[in-house]
């Protein structure tokens, strides 16, 4: 059975740091990109970063430049989400996703808030 588990979410005060973990299993983890996105209410789910299946090639949206890291740990299984500097905007339910080999797996996401 593929599942994908976020955890790591939670409130925290503007400037503040998060890290998310995506926990995965039932795939062969190492063939898949992974991709973090993130959601508001009343708007379209947002790529937020993407890391390659090695890790050679990672991409951020310009929103997050140089505050997010993504990596992973492909012994592990397991995709991460350091979050730094955060801002009001960045409150949003966070969904890690895989794609790969024709499939398109998904978590059921992980809310964090952004508020003083």
């Amino acid at each position: 059975q593929v599942q994908l588990v976020e955890s790591g979410g939670g409130l925290v005060r503007p400037g503040g740091s998060l890290r998310l973990s995506c926990a995965a299993s039932g795939f062969t983890f190492s063939r898949y990109l992974m991709r973090w996105y993130r959601q508001t209410p009343g708007k379209e789910r947002e790529l937020v970063a993407h890391i390659s299946r090695l890790g050679r090639t990672i991409n951020y949206a310009d929103s997050v430049k140089g505050r997010f890291t993504i990596s992973r740990d492909n012994v592990k299984s397991t995709m991460y989400l350091q979050m730094n500097s955060l801002k009001h905007e960045g409150t949003a339910v966070y969904y890690c996703n895989g794609f790969g080999q024709a499939n398109d797996y998904w978590g059921q996401g992980t809310q964090v808030t952004v508020s003083s």
